[in-house]
């Protein structure tokens, strides 16, 4: 087994002067960094006091799916011998709040495909399935990530 580790910084810089001496007196801002990368303006979501203007800790959960489905896709595509051409996706997740806390009840990729050849738009929704299992970050969470994937083809 190989370890890989991801380090960040985070700091919270919501504090109006008061700290947090009352759940109206501070913002819910703070911002992440990583070093050669920049800087990402991170609040919660609007929902809970949150800023609309900066990312939410639920949507970079669903980008973080995304975007591991994409390059595990992308992967699969080139050990199959698929030529993707474009890949979009518009993912929707789902949390569901009980009380004070909630968890994520699902997450529905909807990539859009483009591939080159016809004869491998079958073979090229297939291999969904396959980057849905090698995708380590749906493979770290509790609740189900499916696809509903539309495959093109380039012209």
């Amino acid at each position: 087994m190989t370890d890989h580790h991801y380090a960040l910084g985070l700091t919270w810089t919501g504090n109006r002067g008061s700290g947090t001496s009352g759940y109206r007196d501070y913002d819910r801002s703070c911002v992440l960094t990583a070093e050669g990368k920049p800087e990402l303006l991170g609040s919660s979501d609007p929902t809970f006091r949150g800023d609309r203007t900066r990312w939410n800790p639920e949507e970079l959960l669903v980008a973080a799916l995304s975007q591991c489905h994409l390059l595990s896709y992308l992967h699969s595509a080139v050990n199959h011998g698929v030529v993707v051409t474009a890949y979009a996706d518009e993912p929707l997740g789902t949390m569901s709040q009980v009380g004070q806390g909630g968890r994520f009840t699902s997450v529905v990729l909807r990539p859009r495909v483009t591939i080159a050849d016809l004869t491998q738009v079958e073979l090229a929704r297939e291999i969904h399935h396959e980057a849905g299992e090698n995708c380590f970050i749906a493979a770290s969470v509790s609740f189900p990530v499916t696809h509903e994937p539309e495959i093109l083809v380039a012209e």
